[in-house]
This record gives C-alpha cells, sequence and structure tokens, in this order.
C-alpha cells in the first residue's frame, strides 16, 4: 500500500466516526419533527416494535457501534467505499495475520497498526470494565475460533478479563461490558438478546455495537446523497468532510416504490417510475442492487446483485422482488464501480512455490472508537486485504481469495 493511501486510510475513521453521529442526530430529529419524518420512517421499515423502542430509548440515544469497518474496492479512479458493517466479522483474523506478518516483514514495509494494532485496538472500546464478554449467536459460529483467538491474545497480557460465550449465557453482572456478535435480524435465535438489551438500557452493562438497527442499514448512503438532506449533511459533517464522503461514496438510492408525480425523477438515472429500472440496457445495468438491512440476506454477499452481471429476465424479477419487499425488507440501489485489476502473489503448498494471480481487491480496515463523549476517538488497528481472481465481478470472502494484511 502506497503512503497516499495508507494516509487516507488511517485519517478516514474521524470522517466515518462523525458520519455516524450525524446520522444518530439525523434520526432523533426525524423522530421528533425536527428533520422529514420520512427518515425515520425509512430506517424504521420493517422492524418489530420491540426494536424501534430500542432504537429510540432515552438510555441508548447517544450509543454508537465502537467498531467501525467499511467496505472499500480499489478503482482505477482511486477506492469505492461501498458499505459499513458495524458487526463485523474479521477482527480475529486481521489480529492474527498482523502479527504473523509482523514477524517476518522487514526493511521499509511495516504493517498497518503494527502487530498489536488490532488485539489493543478492540481491548480500547471496553474502558476499564471489569469482564467483558463476546456473545457469539449460531448464525455467526463460523467467526467464534477467531475471537476465541482475541480472547486468548487479551487473557495473556490482561489475566481472564475477556470470554467468549454463546448465545445461552446469561451470568452476566452490574459494570460488565458485553461485544454483541450477531445481527439484529438474528434476534429471535439468541436466548440471552433481551436480557443483554434489558441490562443496557438499565445502565448495568455497556453493550456494544448497542441495538440499534439503524447502524445495520445499508440505505445510509443513501440518505447521504439524498439532495433533501445535504443542508444537514453540510452543517453536521462539515464542507470537507461531506465532500470526501461524497467523492468515495458511489451514488445510492433506497428503492421506494411509492409512485412520483408526473414531473418528478429519480435523479442521476432519469426514471420516473422504478419499473423502468427493468428495462435498462446491459451497459445502463452498472448498478448493484442489495437488501438494505434487519435481514439473513444482507451480510456475506448474500442478496446481492449486479445489473451488467445478469440478463434481462433474472435482472427484472430481482427488481420485482426488491419492489414487493419494499415494506419489510428495503433494498438500495448504487453504482457498480468496478475493481481495478493488480498483481498478486499467493503460496502453493503442493508446489512449495509462489503463484502470480491477476485479482481484484477489497480493503477492511478496522477502526476501534475509545474514549466518551467528545473525547471519544477511532483509531485503525489494521487493514485487511481480500484479492479474488480478476474474473470475479464481487468481491467478497472465497475460498479461492488471498486474505492478507496491509502493509505500508
Amino acid at each position: 500500500m502506497g503512503e497516499k493511501l495508507a494516509k487516507e486510510l488511517d485519517s478516514l475513521g474521524r470522517v466515518l466516526w462523525q458520519f455516524y453521529k450525524s446520522v444518530n442526530l439525523l434520526y432523533r430529529q426525524s423522530v421528533a419533527g425536527k428533520q422529514p419524518p420520512w427518515v425515520a420512517q425509512w430506517l424504521d421499515q420493517g422492524k418489530p416494535a420491540e426494536l424501534i423502542e430500542l432504537q429510540r430509548a432515552e438510555a441508548l440515544r447517544n450509543e454508537l457501534p465502537r467498531v467501525i469497518r467499511p467496505d472499500i474496492l480499489l478503482t482505477e479512479e482511486g477506492f469505492a467505499i461501498t458499505e459499513l458493517d458495524s458487526v463485523p466479522g474479521g477482527i480475529g483474523l486481521t489480529g492474527w495475520l498482523g502479527q504473523t506478518y509482523s514477524s517476518v516483514v522487514s526493511g521499509q514495509w511495516s504493517v498497518v497498526g503494527g502487530a498489536d494494532g488490532m488485539v489493543n485496538g478492540f481491548a480500547s472500546i471496553f474502558g476499564d470494565a471489569a469482564r467483558v464478554h463476546m456473545v457469539v449467536s449460531e448464525e455467526s459460529a463460523t467467526y467464534r475460533p477467531e475471537m476465541e483467538w482475541l480472547a486468548a491474545q487479551l487473557n495473556g497480557v490482561q489475566g481472564s478479563r475477556f470470554m467468549v460465550h454463546g448465545s445461552k449465557f446469561s451470568d452476566f453482572a452490574p459494570g460488565d461490558a458485553v461485544y454483541r456478535f450477531f445481527e439484529l435480524f438474528d434476534v429471535a435465535n439468541v436466548p440471552n438478546a433481551k436480557q443483554l438489551f434489558t441490562l443496557a438500557t438499565e445502565g448495568k452493562i455497556r453493550l456494544t455495537p448497542p441495538p440499534r438497527p439503524m447502524f445495520e442499514e445499508k440505505m445510509l448512503f443513501a440518505l447521504l446523497w439524498n439532495r433533501n438532506l445535504h443542508a444537514f449533511w453540510r452543517q453536521q459533517l462539515g464542507e470537507s468532510f461531506f465532500n470526501r464522503l461524497k467523492q468515495h461514496i458511489p451514488y445510492t438510492w433506497l428503492v421506494d416504490p411509492a409512485p412520483l408525480p408526473p414531473h418528478g425523477a429519480i435523479r442521476e438515472l432519469n426514471l420516473t417510475d422504478w419499473q423502468q429500472r427493468k428495462t435498462l440496457s446491459q451497459r445502463e445495468r452498472e448498478l448493484i442492487l442489495k437488501v438494505s438491512g434487519y435481514s439473513e440476506q444482507a451480510w456475506g454477499a448474500r442478496g446481492v446483485h449486479l445489473g451488467s452481471d445478469l440478463s434481462q429476465g433474472d435482472w427484472a424479477a430481482a427488481v420485482d422482488e426488491a419492489l414487493k419487499n419494499f415494506s419489510k425488507s428495503p433494498h438500495v440501489l448504487q453504482r457498480f464501480h468496478k475493481p481495478k485489476t493488480v498483481e498478486a502473489e499467493w503460496f502453493d503448498f503442493d508446489t512449495n512455490a509462489l503463484k502470480p494471480m491477476k485479482g481484484r481487491v477489497r480493503l477492511c480496515p478496522y477502526y476501534f472508537v475509545s474514549g466518551e463523549g467528545e473525547a471519544a476517538r477511532p483509531t485503525l488497528g489494521g487493514v485487511m486485504a481480500t484479492i479474488v481472481p480478476a474474473d470475479k465481478k464481487i468481491v467478497h470472502g472465497m475460498s479461492e481469495a488471498i486474505i492478507a494484511p496491509c502493509c505500508a
């Protein structure tokens, strides 16, 4: 990774933290009638009453996710932030990779975040809590080994402070901190979720990420690009941060089937009805259609459709599905920025040799937010690179991918 990109990623955490704080304020003001009511309506769409109540709970009003992980594609024009993940996998994996590569990297190169950036960063978000419970659901069970590795690393330095549990553990005590490693769509399958949420709202434990589903929605980028909200974003983000986000976040729309007036059109697409999207040519379909959130289809590249990679019939079916499910699972449409091709190498253990591979890259920087109130600050713990073969259109974790920590 070049020095310029390394510096950009290092400073990006402050921008994304301010974005999260602004999203929180926008939602609260929408509920209070100080911003358009459709903002809260969109973010509450399809959620059960209990989660909406938690989203608006006074005790949680300023609680934000303490881990911020954007998905970033490297393109010929720079980089594109396609989404934010507030319940990300890969923390332990990136930590292990950072330690492993730090032991072999030499010369002018160094692992971003250092050997222990991920481990120390994760520990920092819990302050001085005596015990930290990492609750991993069955849905997220594939990530449990990396969380157990993370706990073991921390306990080697800090005693037995960190513990990994399943979704039936209930021995929480006042003053404990809990890391929630399950998405809110999965709450019905997590027996201790209700207890966790009650203890958090009563102020007896510190729970992160908080049970506020708006931070698990991809439609946040559609709100950023909504022209009706630009004055709000300028005021809360500042012109510099606002422009920086617009430079790197692809144009995003919420797929809302509500009819437009006869003189209305969907900005940038010049469509007057979402049905017209089905007739776009293959070139015009350089668009990603995906579930916004609160769905088992909203993570791991599930429920993601690249328009230019589908037949006209399959694209039309995906559009119909998105429109039909708006009331329970809103979808977003996003401009597709094709990742550029890079030269990479991987080690073939069968032949005991390095082999070249042309690939496309997704970067996942991990920012850990420590401190309270105005003193809260995000720190970059490390960056994981996923490089997939160049013939793959969508970059995500797969068996053929190279996964490595970034060095600068």
